[in-house]
């Protein structure tokens, strides 16, 4: 009898120590009521006095959003202190105060993603939406006033170098071949007088240039805009592909686009090479309205292919598109205003031109440059001064280049399209 008294009374306590081990709250917080326990982990069991006897030490803390701002979503925890738990209506009553009062200042926070629920932003892009907090600059080393986060004219004027320097596509002298003919001072740029008899273009050795990756995938892009603003642009799969595959081959696959790349990614402006191709994307071909509301413009089209906008060549700062229309007879040279110190190429020419029509008084490009080159200086420039002139050095020689945002839409999280670029020479 005492053997089985004894046995009884062990299993009992075995029992009511195995209970415990179960009846703790460990992995259970937030769970609803468990018959199979004799205490719970919710938030009822403080009302019905049936909570675990860990529940306040493992439990209570997940009720506060103390040290737990910007956490990612736990199932575990009753209520929530990320940007998603205003939506969900699940954040915890203190998150108002210990998240987003916080979200006031940048400590612990450079370099963070957008996120709407924050009142003030501290990543590289918040200078450029003139929403970054108080305390970017010292906190995170920041410029609010560029645009480019850390980005300094020192560091851009040394980029520009070396892009000039590996630009292993561009043209040698005897590939591309002006002849400039006429310069007038800048009083005489909007006369409309043909000065110079001949062709800008005297040569250019299209079997060597044209087949290199870069510029064939350029060269496809042309002719998928009409130049008329106010004229709806549409594409189709095979236009939106060459748009991709353009860009591709200029940053994926040329020193000069991972030159790029590297600097901005080195800098916190972009966290992979995917979302620095889709931004330019973006902000390169995605379409606007200059006029009427129609969706008939983009940076491309202006800055590359060139627009007509009130009886007027407006943008068009490109050599590759110069050259292809002058050479099918639809633009006819006139003269320049202003050619830079370059000896070989690239270099800058300001160009006084008709184009099948309709006059541009300063067309100034870059010229006998590679299409990837084009494409990073002004993406450069636009990433870093947006709306403002950038100081280059190309040679030892410098080179401003003045760029324009799009200020009436934006894609993304309130940035804006490229307007326009192209050099700044003394006369435009």
């Amino acid at each position: 009898m005492k053997i089985i008294l004894l046995l009884s009374l062990g299993f009992v306590l075995f029992a009511q120590g195995y209970g415990n081990s179960l009846d703790s709250c460990q992995g259970r917080c937030g769970y609803g009521t468990d018959p199979q326990y004799t205490c719970q982990c919710n938030s009822a069991c403080e009302r019905y006095g049936d909570c675990c006897h860990d529940y306040v030490t493992i439990c209570k803390g997940s009720l506060s959003c103390k040290d737990r701002c910007g956490e990612k979503y736990d199932s575990q925890n009753q209520c929530h202190c990320n940007s998603e738990c205003s939506r969900h209506n699940n954040c915890c009553s203190d998150y108002k105060d210990l998240c987003l009062s916080g979200s006031l200042s940048c400590k612990g926070r450079c370099g963070e993603k957008y996120d709407s629920q924050n009142q003030c932003h501290c990543n590289s892009e918040c200078g450029r939406h003139n929403n970054c907090c108080s305390d970017y600059k010292d906190l995170c080393s920041g410029d609010t006033g560029g645009g480019g986060g850390s980005i300094s004219d020192s560091e851009i004027a040394a980029l520009s170098e070396v892009l000039y320097a590996v630009d292993s596509n561009k043209a040698s002298m005897n590939e591309v071949i002006l002849d400039p003919q006429a310069l007038v001072p800048d009083s005489q740029t909007g006369t409309q007088q043909d000065l110079s008899p001949d062709k800008l273009f005297q040569f250019v050795d299209e079997a060597s240039l044209f087949s290199k990756p870069t510029y064939a995938a350029f060269l496809a892009l042309l002719d998928n805009y009409n130049r008329n603003t106010g004229v709806t642009e549409s594409f189709s799969p095979q236009q939106l592909e060459e748009q991709e595959h353009f860009l591709n081959e200029a940053i994926s696959n040329t020193e000069v686009g991972q030159e790029l790349y590297a600097f901005l990614f080195t800098k916190g402006v972009y966290k992979s090479e995917e979302e620095f191709k889709y931004d330019l994307k973006m902000m390169w071909f995605g379409l606007y309205s200059r006029y009427n509301g129609k969706m008939d413009s983009s940076g491309f089209e202006h800055i590359f292919a060139g627009e007509i906008k009130s009886n007027k060549v407006s943008g068009f700062h490109n050599w590759l598109q110069f050259y292809q229309l002058e050479k099918r007879g639809l633009l006819n040279y006139y003269s320049h205003s202003f050619n830079g110190p370059w000896e070989t190429y690239p270099d800058v020419l300001g160009m006084q031109f008709k184009w099948d029509g309709y006059y541009k008084q300063v067309g100034s490009a870059i010229m006998g440059c590679s299409p990837e080159f084009d494409l990073a200086l002004y993406s450069l420039c636009y990433i870093a001064r947006p709306g403002k002139q950038c100081k280059l050095s190309l040679g030892g020689k410098p080179l401003i280049i003045q760029t324009y945002t799009w200020d009436n839409s934006s894609y993304g999280d309130g940035k804006k399209y490229i307007a326009s670029a192209f050099p700044a020479t003394p006369r435009s």
